[in-house]
């Protein structure tokens, strides 16, 4: 399996984040990639590539284009203003406010661009963000190719990121980029198979009225978990799109056994749906020593996931989203990969 990744990736660190009523050093660190890398290495799972460079017009395709042209404006501005540390969103158009009026002022266009103070830019940010989503493409293009499968070793993740949103760590939505890309390269439809143990509000909501795009997520409950606002048994998507979003909310301390079934049942709706391809959102936040997780997944349980999709007999292409863990991410993300490779 060959793995697309990219160093740019280490200018987004020392981000700061509002946890637990406090700003606190960001769990989403550079690590987190380096750690993988090296697991890659060390399996020999296959060649480390670099990614080739890709302009934004797939980003502007599931994206709002001023939107994605607001973010590489972010730290210049921040930084114009004579501000250090990480740039954040204070203030957000919540329900009454006006939410149509893109307003000026930056501190108001970070809110306007955001659902959480969960996606800082530092100086280096913005050199990530395009680093990943030319990772995400580039690995696209291996398995349009003919590879049977690749691994979009990407960091900052995107699952969360909406078509006009930031939020949870996530600029650009990768999978959602390259499932849209895939189709515009031919193909007739697209699965994504988000396994992060935080749902991928962002690509429900991209894909939430469309029927090209099937959109499969497992996930802990939004009564009581991140993101909270998406993610519950009855989205099932509206207009046309009505039945291809599957939602599996589960409760804390769901183990293999639980979500396994889910899996299972989520790998059926896949096969009944039948697309030309297959993208993994490939978060390991489910094990059960994550810091900001509730799931008890294993480490010996990650490959038996990589095996269930191998079953699929798909073209797939795996994309990095979470996992902070850093001393397992490693073993449990290579876990999927190399059972998928057996």
């Amino acid at each position: 399996m060959k793995t697309v990744f990219s160093p740019l990736h280490a200018g987004h660190a020392g981000t700061m984040e509002l946890n637990n009523g406090e700003i606190m050093p960001g769990f989403e660190k550079p690590s987190r990639a380096e750690i993988i890398r090296a697991r890659v290495e060390s399996e020999k799972l296959g060649p480390i590539l670099p990614p080739q460079i890709h302009d934004l017009a797939a980003a502007k395709r599931v994206h709002r284009a001023d939107y994605i042209d607001f973010l590489p404006t972010v730290w210049p501005a921040w930084e114009a203003a004579g501000r250090s540390g990480s740039a954040l969103p204070f203030t957000w158009p919540t329900r009454g406010l006006r939410g149509d009026a893109r307003p000026k002022s930056l501190d108001a266009l970070l809110g306007f661009y955001s659902f959480d103070a969960g996606a800082p830019f530092v100086k280096g940010t913005w050199d990530a963000i395009k680093s990943s989503y030319d990772v995400a493409l580039t690995a696209a293009a291996l398995v349009k190719a003919g590879e049977n499968t690749a691994f979009a070793l990407c960091r900052p993740p995107g699952h969360h990121a909406g078509d006009a949103f930031m939020g949870g760590y996530c600029y650009i939505n990768n999978a959602a980029v390259v499932a849209q890309w895939y189709l515009d390269e031919g193909a007739r439809r697209v699965s994504i198979l988000d396994v992060d143990y935080h749902h991928g509000n962002g690509t429900q909501q991209i894909f939430y009225s469309r029927s090209d795009v099937q959109v499969l997520n497992l996930h802990g409950d939004p009564m009581v978990e991140y993101p909270f606002f998406l993610g519950h048994a009855d989205e099932r998507g509206a207009g046309a799109g009505e039945g291809f979003n599957v939602n599996y909310p589960m409760p804390f301390g769901t183990t293999w056994e639980q979500w396994n079934a889910s899996l299972e049942d989520a790998c059926k709706k896949l096969e009944a749906y039948a697309p030309d391809v297959v993208v993994v959102s490939l978060g390991v936040d489910t094990f059960e020593k994550d810091p900001i997780s509730r799931f008890k997944l294993r480490s010996d349980d990650y490959p038996k996931i990589g095996r269930r999709i191998r079953k699929l007999g798909l073209p797939t292409l795996f994309v990095m989203e979470g996992g902070y863990a850093v001393e397992e991410i490693g073993v449990n993300a290579v876990g999927v990969l190399t059972g998928f490779d057996e």
